[in-house]
Formats: structure tokens, sequence, C-alpha cells
């Protein structure tokens, strides 16, 4: 599997043309610098030119540059520094025959310096690096002002081996000066400005909505900030604008977008930040096909205009229970296949008394093949993929390797010679494919194989961690029934619109409720969320009866929308896309850290600041707050 840096090297040249500074090099064009700098009326003082502008038709000119020592180097008695800004590096080039004073100080620059250089641009002479866009010229230095030096750095912004996230998290200042990052969230940036391009082009107005609501605790937990005006009361930041913007629709403002800052004190997985970023959305007088529509155009122009490649339009569509049924998961990656298999036929006849015993109590057998792969996995590594799929529930892994010989299994002697036929007829099994299988409660299977499946499917290489696939999960459930706690609960929130052909089920049978709700899936994380909203009282009530949300706990927690419900609602829906795990998959990279300037670690905390901290005592007093921490 190629690795985290590779993938981004897979993408340099996508991100070389993005970075609008390095499409300079025609004989035509200005000074990116000054052509900025003159429209606000400015004029540069420390450089004239960036480290990624210089091109051959800037021969001759006498330049001034500024930026950060990559390294420097002797060679046949001239001293070369490697300087770096965020557009690019040029090389540098002190002669001790025209300057030694110029030539000694270049030669005591370290990694890191912060310098300003001038001098003229020539031609390199057979050192040609064809890996820089400045590689066929260099700047003769005449000037060298040393700006502020450096300490040793812990490490080397620009070092293809990574030391240890703590670290670089630590010293993010110096992560960010790197390729990697700058990379990243220029795309970051460029994905904002197209987004909030597209919507304007759709008639959107981007509203701002409240950081600081009112605690509406469902889901995840809320971060809440305490009012020292209103003493013992709370403000809770957003989990999402979800509230505000259907009071937009019921407003009159058809058509709404937010780049909206949201906050979940939920734990934290390498997907997933404490405060995050969404690109919201929701619309009036619209039904579920509308948004999709709207989303898929997006997501197109994204694709397109970031990386250069079409996407599928429109998106595949796909009803929850079918990707349930297929691949155990209501966000599969469809970059691969290995689907899932049900071989309940089996499972009852044969003599293998976990697979029989599993049947009569209810429960289900499936499997997965992963073809090929027999020789791939040893005994040793059969048994930690067993303890693997323990993690999501899983009592045991069944395997087979299907050999010349037949299939081989320590579990081999309980099946008939004909139960072995049908599971290779059943399992479409070839010589050398393996072949695993889980007996358990349906949701138990469906969690442990997907993930099973998601873990076989990188570790054989089945796909290109660069290919992008996406579809649309429709008709989630509306309702779950929580066996511990005997009740109903939303399966998303619960304001989300049923199925109309589902509403007769509404009191009798909750079960069979589908919701009109809809998730975008990419390379099998959950991209965006949404669904058509109940804007209809009646319909809303019998719901919150069937969630045992009383009327007055429903306009404790709910009563400013609901109030306006009353207000003439328009139908509407929306959805929410998950920006920083957008860029995370552009960028071909699995780690969302990765893309987030400042980001949280696993535990929430700030390395670099060192948040969240201890206050000052003052503080406390003044929100009437007494810290009582248990020994």
């Amino acid at each position: 599997m190629r690795d985290h840096l590779s993938r981004y090297k897979l993408r340099k040249s996508t991100f070389e043309s993005d970075r609008s500074i390095n499409q300079v090099g025609s004989a035509k064009t200005d000074n990116i610098l000054e052509k900025t700098l003159s429209k606000q009326g400015l004029t540069t003082v420390l450089r004239t030119h960036t480290c990624g502008e210089l091109r051959l038709d800037h021969v001759g000119q006498s330049v001034t540059l500024a930026g950060w020592v990559i390294r420097g180097r002797d060679h046949g008695g001239l001293a070369f520094i490697d300087l770096r800004d965020r557009y690019g590096i040029t090389q540098i080039v002190f002669n001790p025959d025209r300057d030694a004073a110029m030539h000694e100080l270049a030669r005591s620059l370290r990694a890191e310096d912060v310098i300003q250089v001038t001098g003229e641009v020539v031609l390199r002479d057979d050192r040609e690096n064809p890996k820089l866009a400045t590689g066929k010229i260099e700047v003769r230095g005449h000037e060298l002002k040393v700006l502020n030096k450096s300490k040793t750095p812990p490490f080397e912004p620009g070092t293809t081996e990574l030391p240890n996230e703590e670290l670089r998290l630590t010293y993010r200042f110096l992560d960010l000066r790197s390729d990697r990052l700058q990379e990243a969230l220029q795309l970051r940036h460029r994905l904002t400005k197209l987004t909030r391009d597209y919507f304007d082009e759709h008639q959107f107005l981007e509203i701002e909505t409240p950081i600081l609501g009112r605690s509406t605790p469902e889901g995840a937990r809320d971060y809440l900030v305490p009012s020292r005006v209103h003493e013992g009361s709370f403000y809770a930041l957003p989990q999402s604008p979800q509230i505000y913007k259907q009071i937009l629709m019921i407003s009159g403002y058809d058509r709404y977008f937010q780049i909206a800052r949201c906050f979940r004190d939920e734990d934290l997985r390498a997907d997933r930040q404490p405060e995050f970023t969404q690109i919201d959305l929701e619309m009036a007088f619209v039904d579920q096909e509308d948004i999709l529509s709207l989303i898929d155009g997006l997501i197109s122009k994204l694709v397109k205009d970031l990386r250069n490649e079409e996407t599928e339009r429109p998106l595949p569509r796909y009803d929850y229970q079918d990707v349930m049924e297929k691949y155990g998961s209501d966000k599969p990656d469809l970059r691969f296949g290995m689907e899932l298999v049900d071989v309940a036929e089996i499972a009852q006849t044969c003599d293998f008394a976990v697979f029989k015993k599993t049947m009569e109590a209810g429960g289900r057998v499936r499997g997965l093949n992963a073809k090929g792969a027999a020789d791939r996995y040893s005994r040793k590594d059969i048994d930690c993929l067993t303890e693997f799929a323990g993690e999501y529930g899983a009592k045991g892994l069944a395997f087979f390797k299907v050999t010349d010989e037949g299939l081989h299994s320590p579990i081999a002697k309980f099946f008939s010679e004909t139960d072995k036929q049908k599971i290779m007829e059943t399992m479409q099994a070839e010589v050398g494919d393996l072949l695993f299988f889980v007996a358990d409660q349906c949701a138990v299977t469906s969690a442990a194989l997907a993930a099973l499946r998601n873990r076989l499917g990188k570790e054989l290489e089945l796909y290109d961690p660069n290919d992008i696939k996406c579809c649309w999960v429709t008709n989630f459930p509306l309702f779950s029934y929580n066996e511990d706690e005997k009740r109903w609960e939303a399966e998303h929130h619960p304001f989300c619109q049923p199925v109309e052909a589902d509403l007769e089920y509404l009191k009798s049978d909750p079960a069979k409720v589908r919701a009109q709700s809809y998730d975008l899936v990419m390379n099998g994380y959950e991209l965006a969320s949404g669904s058509v909203r109940v804007h209809d009282q009646s319909v809303q009530q019998v719901i919150f009866d069937l969630l045992d949300i009383s009327a007055e706990e429903a306009e404790e927690r709910f009563g400013f929308l609901l109030q306006a419900l009353r207000y003439g609602a328009p139908p509407h829906a929306g959805a929410a896309l998950g920006l920083d795990r957008l860029v995370m998959i552009l960028c071909g990279n699995d780690n969302i850290r990765d893309v987030v300037a400042f980001p949280k670690t696993q535990k929430a905390a700030d390395l670099l600041s060192g948040a969240p901290s201890e206050v000052d005592p003052h503080q406390l007093r003044d929100l009437r707050i007494k810290v009582d921490i248990p020994q």
C-alpha cells in the first residue's frame, strides 16, 4: 500500500498547477507581487518576487527575495543556499571573488534562518533542476541580510521521514512550513472558494448563524460556555446550525448556505475533530432529489477543478437496506468489491454447531471472499484478524482456504462434501481464495464483516488510494429501538420527514417507517448527511409521542423552532458536508489532522498552545463556578 507521503507525491503535479504564483513562466507575465500590491496602493520593500516565481524571462533582472533557508552547501568554492517561501524554492549562489564578506555570511546560515537576498537572475550552468519550477535559473547574490536567526529545529519541515505526530503538533509552526501541509491548506482554500462560487451561482445566500446558542442535548455532548451576566446559565457551542437554518426557511430565505464552524464533545478518531467545518445548506420548496442533484453538481465541480477528474452524474443512489446487506455498512467503500454473502441455507443443515445454533437463535451466518488471499495470510495472521473482528462484537471468525484439494480449515470436518460444494458455489470461490464467516445477530455480522472487508481491501491493495468513488445512501430507518431502555429513538434527529408511503405505519409499526434522509458516502467515509424536514405540526407531534417526548419537554428543548413551525413553514430540506473530511479525501490522505491548520489530538488537546488549561481563579469567581475534581 502506498504510504502517506507517496500519495501526496502522486498529486504533486496537480497541486503545483493549483499554485497561481507557479503558473508564472511566459515572457509576457507581470510580476505577481508588484501587481497585487499596486492594486492595494502599496509598494514592496522586503521582496520584489517570490521564491516560486522566477523563470527564464527574468534572466538579467535584479530581484530581491525573502524567505527561509532550507539548506546551505559549498561547491567549488561557491556558497549555495536553497531559499523557500510558500510559493516555491529558488537557489541562491554567492561567489567569494565578488564579495568575501557576503560569501562568509552565506556559509554561516543554518536551516530555517529568515533572510533577504538581492541579486541578479542568471541561467544555471549545467546544474538545471527539473524537479523545481525555478530549476533553470538561480540568483547570483549581491546583498544578504539576516532578518532572523532560527534555533536548531527539532525536525526539518521538508523531511520525508516524518517525526512522531506529538512532536509535529507541538511544533506545528514548523510542520506548517512543509509542502505536505501547505499543499493541503492551499487545496482547502481553493475548495472553499469554489464552494462559495457554486452556491452563489445557484442563488444561495451565505448567512451566519450564532456560535453561542441554546443547549439541546441529543447525540454528542455539547461544549458549554458559562454566562457571566446570566448567573448559573450556559450557552452551548453549535453541533450544527440545524434549528437556525430551518427557521431561515420559515423566514423566507429559501436558499441558505454557510461554511459553518461546529463543535462536538465526543471521542475522536483519525477522521474526526472536536471543532470542525461543514458546508451547510438548506432549501425551501424542494424535495429530496433537488438536494441530491445540487450536491452532485458541487462534487462534480470540486473534483473537476481540483483534480481534473470527471465524476459520475448523477451519483449512484442506493437504498439503506441494500448497502447493509451487501457491505454491512451504511458507508460502503465502493472502490473495490468483496460483497457480503448470506450462507443461511448451508448453515442450517451443516454439522458445525456454531452455525446451526446461531440460525436456531434467529441469527445470521454471513461471509466474504478475499480473492487470491489464501497464501497471503498465515494462521497467526488469521488469529489477528479474529481478534480484530472481536472488537466489533464477533465471538469468532470461521475461515476456509481454497486449495487444489478443496476447502482447508480446522472446521472443515463438520461439513459434508455437498456442503463444501455449496459453499464454493455460493461464495464464488476459486483456488487461492480465503473465505471468512461470522455467525451472530445481524448487527454483529454486519459490523464485524464490514470492518474486516475494509481492512482486507487496504491490506490486499484492492484499490488505488487516489481513486474517488461516491454514492448516496437513502431511505434510512426513521427510528431505532433501544432494547436497554425499551423505547424508540430517532435514527438521525426528530425532525426528519417520513417517506410518504410509510406514514400509515407511524403509529402501528414504527420499525417499518423510513425517513426521507440521505448520506453522501465517499471512499468509505460519510461525507454528507441530510434530510427532508418535518414541516407539518401534526406529523411532528406523532414523532414526539413515539419518542416519549412530552409536549412540555418538546417546548423546553425545541420551543423556538416549534413556535416558528406554527407560522407558515414551507416544505424544506437540507444537508451538511464535512469540509475537513472532503479535503482529506481529495488530498489522498487518511488523517484529518493533516488538513487542519491547528488540530487537536485524539484527547482534544492543542499541544501547540497548551489548551485546554486551567484559568485564573478570579475568572471562575466572576462566573460563579467552583471546580470540584474528584481525587
